[in-house]
C-alpha cells in the first residue's frame, strides 16, 4: 500500500525579495518513487505550476531524498528564468486595475499630515488619487514613533495612535522618526526605547494586518544628531519583520535636502528640513510610488 510523506519544504529568497516556497510530496511503495513538486509564489499564495518526477529507486537513503530536493531547484530557478514568475508581476499595465478601490493607510507624523499646507498635496494622497484606492491619512503635525507629546500638543505617539486606523487596509505606510531623532540627540536610553518601540509597534501592525503589505518611510538627510542612529535603528527592526524600507536618508536622495538652493524650491520654507511643497511632493511621487508598487509584488 502506498503511503504519503511529506518532506520539508524548499525556500528560495530570490535578490528582488520575492519568496519561492517547492513543496515536496514523496509517493513510495516498494521500490519505486514518485516525487510529486508544487511551486508556489508567496506574494499571491497561488500554486504555479505542478510536475513529478519519477525514480525507480528506494527512496528511503538520505542521499536519494537530498538529489530530490537539488533536481527540484533546478526546475524551480528554471521557471523562474523562463519567465513563468514574470505573469504574476504588479505591472504599470495591470496596477491600475490590482490597486483601484483598495484602501492605503498612511500613518505619521507631519510628512503625512504636510505641516501647514492641505494633505491632499502629499505624494502619498497623490498616489492613492493615480490609482483610484481610498486614502486614510493618520499624520499628526510633530508625532513620534516612540514618545507622547502630549504635553506639547503634538499627541501621543504611533504606539497609541495607531489603534485608531482602519482595520481593513491593504496598504500601510509609516513615515516617521524625524521628531523622534529630536527627540534621542545622543542618548542612548532613548534610543533604545525607540527601537523597543518600533520593534513593537510593527509586531502588533502585523497582526493588526495579517494580510497587507507594510512598508516604512525614513526622514530626509537631515544633519542633525540623532538621524543616523535612528535611521539605523529603523532599517534593523523592519528587517527583522521582512518590512521594506524606502531609504532616504542619502545623498542620493531625491530630496536634496542639505542644499540650501534646493529647499528654497521645494520645501515649505527655505529653513525647513521636513516639509515638501507641492512642487517637492510632485518630484518624489515616482519614487514613492516605485517603493509601492514594488512592495506589491
Amino acid at each position: 500500500m502506498k503511503q504519503l510523506l511529506k518532506l520539508p519544504k524548499l525556500n528560495i529568497l530570490l535578490s528582488n525579495g520575492q519568496k519561492w516556497h517547492l513543496a515536496c510530496m514523496e509517493v513510495f511503495g516498494g521500490r519505486e518513487t514518485c516525487y510529486s513538486f508544487s511551486l508556489y509564489i508567496a506574494l499571491f499564495q497561488k500554486q504555479i505550476c505542478t510536475f513529478a518526477v519519477d525514480f525507480n529507486l528506494n527512496a528511503s537513503t538520505m542521499e536519494t531524498k537530498r538529489f530530490c530536493l537539488l533536481a527540484a531547484a533546478a526546475v524551480a530557478f528554471a521557471f523562474i528564468h523562463t519567465g513563468v514568475a514574470a505573469q504574476n508581476k504588479l505591472s504599470g499595465n495591470n496596477a491600475a486595475e490590482i490597486l483601484k478601490e483598495k484602501t492605503i493607510n498612511v500613518i505619521g507624523d507631519s510628512y503625512v499630515r504636510n505641516h501647514k499646507r492641505p494633505y491632499a498635496e502629499a505624494w502619498h494622497a497623490k498616489f492613492a488619487e493615480k490609482y483610484g484606492m481610498k486614502y486614510n491619512n493618520y499624520g499628526r503635525n510633530g508625532g513620534c514613533v516612540a514618545f507622547d507629546r502630549t504635553k506639547d500638543g503634538f499627541g501621543p505617539s504611533l504606539m497609541v495612535r495607531y489603534k485608531e486606523m482602519e482595520d481593513n487596509a491593504d496598504i500601510i505606510l509609516i513615515i516617521a522618526g524625524h521628531n523622534d531623532a529630536g527627540m534621542i540627540k545622543n542618548s542612548a536610553d532613548s534610543l533604545a526605547m525607540f527601537r523597543d518601540s518600533l520593534d513593537l509597534l510593527l509586531t502588533e501592525l502585523q497582526h493588526k494586518y495579517p494580510k497587507g503589505k507594510i512598508g516604512y518611510v525614513t526622514p530626509w538627510y537631515v544633519d542633525r544628531d540623532g538621524f543616523v542612529p535612528v535611521v539605523k535603528t529603523i532599517k534593523k527592526v523592519c528587517k527583522k519583520h521582512r518590512i521594506p524600507v524606502l531609504d532616504n536618508y542619502s545623498k542620493k536622495c531625491v530630496i536634496q535636502l542639505r542644499d540650501e538652493n534646493f529647499r528654497r524650491q521645494y520645501f515649505q520654507g527655505v529653513n525647513d528640513t521636513a516639509h515638501l511643497n507641492a512642487e517637492g511632493h510632485e518630484l518624489f511621487l515616482p519614487v514613492g510610488e516605485k517603493f509601492i508598487l514594488d512592495m506589491m509584488r
